[in-house]
């Protein structure tokens, strides 16, 4: 598939034509040639969304709720198409794929819903004859910074919200799915948001600090939005702060599921095993880490050792629950991480088997701070088992770690594991729940390591809105001189 960038609805090369090529994990095949921008092409990006914003930003907001519902529906009419493009580029199951679409749908129309919920407030004022308010508006043009893990969910989640709330864009796509990100750009140009409303660069991985840099720094870019590692999220904040920009970041993971002794453990054995390897455990909410009591841990793992040993693997284009990893470099982390754990004391009571980017599901017991795993984000399918010996070092281990995105508490006792759940330092947590959730009404973001600012509902317009105070003196107003 050759991909072009996508600047004022138009396809348009790179300068000087050039190119870099994205190979299918998996097979080693093309999947798609794409277009690599220089910092000049998204400079052009950036002046067609600062073109495009004065309209788009007028419209009424039943008009723009419209435009983002009729792309939703074009965009899960394009299922197979994407689907197609994850296999190839990013290595995922149809599966996964298609959920990425079902989700990215209901994130265009819950988007579609808010537009007008974009609202201020009357405030008291203490001056006779003045009406004070808080009023909301749009901030211009808002860049999204997309991953390739979640392609499509998180394409699109990098640009529903400003749009629903008066704002142009400009994707920056991920190196390594340019297709999929390029075609949710074309989904939204066939929605008719308009000319420059919603525009695409693709880059080559060796270029990705010019134009990010050039980005950032352009002066109609007024808010940053990023979702990827936690080393580049650093990056990144740190590059909107020399522009006193705000930035939205949702970075890296080790999401705790803790096992209290109470637990029913069959749905923590179903709840733990999707959440460890969905998608070959490349998600942010991924469980990482299973902190599990002593008194149940025994029945616990051997539950959950079964369930990964069932679990099949291989080929992503067949019936299959684990597909390729993103990368032979991935793959080889994730093995190199199980051999560190196993030759410092861990026990491997499930997977093993590793053919080039598929690996089985890993289940590790008896894991220790020693062990890299303990603290490294794995970004694949396999999990730790953490054995303790009370409530108290539960949400001890949990909070071990310098992330805090998602995690989980199981237990029949509600009120305990809620006042558990308050314990643990994470934006998001579930009782009774896995740590993979996501809805597109929800506030969704995390804390430490993990970013900050959050995406979903309400809680997106006031990251894409700038808040201001307006009055209108009705009176004559008295001044001291």
């Amino acid at each position: 598939m050759n991909v072009t960038l996508l600047i004022n609805d138009e396809p348009a090369e790179a300068a000087g034509q050039a190119t870099y090529v994205r190979h299918n994990p998996m097979t080693g095949e093309v999947a798609s040639t794409a277009a690599a921008a220089s910092a000049a092409d998204a400079v052009a990006a950036a002046d067609a969304a600062a073109a495009a914003f004065p309209a788009w930003s007028k419209l009424g907001p039943n008009e723009r709720r419209a435009k983002l519902m009729k792309a939703a529906d074009l965009l899960a009419a394009r299922a197979a198409d994407f689907t197609a493009l994850m296999m190839a580029e990013c290595g995922a199951t149809a599966g996964w794929a298609g959920f990425n679409v079902h989700l990215a749908a209901g994130m265009l129309r819950e988007a579609a819903a808010m537009t007008t919920q974009i609202a201020g407030e009357v405030i008291p004022s203490d001056k006779p004859g003045s009406m004070a308010m808080a009023i909301r508006q749009p901030v211009g043009v808002v860049l999204g910074i997309a991953p390739w893990n979640a392609p499509v969910i998180l394409g699109v989640r990098a640009v529903a919200m400003p749009l629903a709330c008066g704002n142009t864009v400009v994707l920056k796509a991920s190196e390594i799915c340019p297709g999929v990100h390029r075609l949710i750009g074309a989904v939204l140009a066939e929605a008719g948001l308009g000319r420059g409303v919603v525009n695409v660069v693709t880059n080559a991985p060796a270029d990705a600090p010019a134009v990010v840099e050039a980005l950032i720094a352009h002066p109609a870019v007024r808010r940053v939005n990023f979702t990827g590692s936690t080393r580049v999220g650093r990056i990144i904040a740190e590059k909107a702060a020399r522009h006193l920009k705000p930035a939205l970041l949702e970075l890296g993971g080790k999401a705790p599921l803790v096992v209290l002794d109470d637990a029913d453990l069959d749905e923590a054995v179903k709840a733990a095993a999707f959440g460890a390897f969905m998608n070959q455990g490349q998600i942010c909410m991924s469980t990482e880490r299973i902190v599990v009591d002593g008194k149940v841990a025994d029945a616990f793992v051997a539950k959950l050792a079964a369930k990964a040993a069932s679990l099949p693997a291989g080929d992503p284009r067949g019936n299959v629950v684990l597909g390729s990893l993103v990368s032979r470099d991935a793959a080889a982390r994730v093995q190199s991480l199980v051999e560190d754990a196993v030759a410092k004391g861990a026990k491997l009571v499930a997977g093993g088997r590793a053919e080039g980017t598929v690996l089985d599901a890993h289940v590790l017991d008896h894991v220790t701070p020693a062990m890299r795993i303990y603290a490294e984000e794995s970004f694949g399918p396999v999990v730790s088992v953490v054995r303790v010996r009370s409530v108290d070092e539960a949400v001890t281990i949990a909070n071990d770690t310098e992330y805090g995105l998602s995690a989980a508490v199981f237990g029949r006792d509600i009120a305990r594991a809620l006042e558990v759940a308050r314990r643990i330092e994470s934006g998001i947590c579930h009782v009774n729940g896995p740590t993979v959730h996501d809805e597109a009404q929800m506030p969704f973001g995390g804390m430490k390591a993990s970013g900050y600012g959050r995406f979903g509902g309400k809680a997106a317009v006031a990251e894409f809105t700038e808040l201001r105070w307006i009055t209108i003196q009705t009176t004559p107003r008295h001044y001291p001189f």
